[in-house]
């Protein structure tokens, strides 16, 4: 697999190819106010006891939306979570709490407060490659979308090797690295969080701000993808050159020489190295309602307010309705992790007649989604033969990345 790192306009984008078809695609838009995984000090500004959350001042201009579940308070020495109290009871205007974003933001055209302010966090998470430190809570378990048995048994071997670890989260990466290489990483992320708390206690101070930024494009699609093997890494401004090599040389120094500088001849072209590798025709396709698959069938995907529908058609393929929505599930899957779609996700899939062709679908599309780094869900056929699936996406979809880019 090949990673692109390029810029428009200020904008980061990062793709990823197999074979130069596209297969993830990630971008920092310039106007990004709010990134999903960024930590803030924040001041509790309203405590609203009909939405049993409150409103808090990220960094003195952004608004985040703390609800009574995402509360870790500490009581006589014991950190309790939120939900059980209402929050009026914990929480008053003034407070200042340390917070994590869940989900980005890039549009502030509304003015509806609820609207538009993302959802925040006090159980903090810091991600690595391998693995996802949790500070505040003790013991350490195995991602829950990783639902193959043979890789959760591997992981759960590797677990009882890190005794002396606790406090993360294993990925499905971590099954194909040593653990001595999670070690390493876990005790990087626990230094990590010791500096975060060592700032807060030197700048307690009642100023709202921003204290680590989430994540960035580059970050995201190294760790989304540390389970694939990496033939190379291409950057064409030098600064991502140096942030690529900064974080490999920190989480992931087997990649450190797979990174090359490109020189190209209009190297300052709009998205000249993404040109070069000629992709542009496979990015311009994702705004587009339909895909085509080979032998004639197509897929229609369509937003709507409630959801995202999606429509298997056979049109000329003389396949079997089986093998066309076999198709059409690598595609779908595809397809919702590049646009980074979410919610309630609805296929209308072609009928099959028996309940084993059923099964079989529903098992292919499980594993068309085991590469996306959302929990997605399928929840399985209705009485109708709509397929139904859910998908939890961390920061906007790509046409809001785009139009904000």
């Amino acid at each position: 697999m090949d990673i692109l790192i390029e810029e428009l306009d200020g904008s980061v984008w990062v793709a990823a190819l197999e074979k130069n078809k596209l297969q993830a695609l990630e971008i920092d838009p310039e106007t990004e106010e709010i990134r999903a995984g960024s930590i803030y000090w924040a001041r509790v500004i309203r405590v609203d006891g009909t939405l049993d959350a409150a409103f808090l001042s990220l960094d003195g201009d952004n608004i985040g939306l703390l609800n009574s579940g995402d509360l870790r308070i500490e009581k006589k020495g014991k950190l309790l979570k939120g939900g059980d109290e209402p929050i009026t009871k914990l929480l008053s205007a003034g407070d200042m709490l340390l917070v994590q974003a869940k989900e980005g933001k890039i549009d502030s055209s509304t003015d509806d407060v609820e609207q538009k302010s993302p959802r925040v966090s006090m159980n903090i998470t810091l991600p690595g490659r391998y693995l996802i430190h949790t500070p505040l809570e003790e013991e350490s378990r195995i991602s829950q979308r990783i639902r193959d048995k043979d890789i959760r048994k591997n992981l759960t071997n590797m677990q009882k090797d890190m005794k002396e670890h606790k406090s993360c989260i294993l990925r499905a990466s971590a099954a194909h690295t040593q653990t001595e290489m999670l070690v390493r990483e876990h005790k990087i992320l626990s230094e990590m969080w010791e500096q975060l708390n060592e700032h807060i206690k030197d700048n307690a101070s009642k100023e709202p701000q921003l204290i680590m930024l989430g994540p960035d494009a580059i970050q995201r699609t190294l760790s989304d993808l540390a389970g694939n093997q990496i033939k190379r890494i291409e950057v064409i401004v030098m600064e991502h050159y140096q942030d690529t090599e900064s974080w490999c040389e920190l989480f992931a120094p087997d990649l450190m020489t797979k990174i090359s500088p490109v020189e190209l001849e209009n190297p300052y072209d709009n998205l000249a190295l993404f040109e070069h590798r000629d992709i542009l025709d496979q990015i311009d396709a994702l705004f587009q309602p339909y895909t085509l698959l080979e032998g004639g069938s197509s897929v229609i995907i369509q937003e709507t307010a409630a959801l995202l529908a999606v429509d298997i058609n056979r049109g000329a393929d003389t396949d079997s309705n089986l093998n066309i929505n076999r198709k059409a599930g690598i595609e779908i899957a595809r397809q919702i992790r590049l646009q980074n779609m979410g919610g309630i996700i609805i296929i209308d899939a072609l009928k099959m007649k028996s309940e084993k062709q059923k099964r079989d679908f529903l098992k292919s599309l499980d594993d068309a989604f085991q590469k996306d780094p959302c929990t997605v869900q399928i929840h399985g056929l209705t009485k109708l033969g709509l397929v139904e699936v859910t998908r939890s996406r961390r920061s906007p979809t790509l046409k809001d990345r785009c139009e904000n880019s």
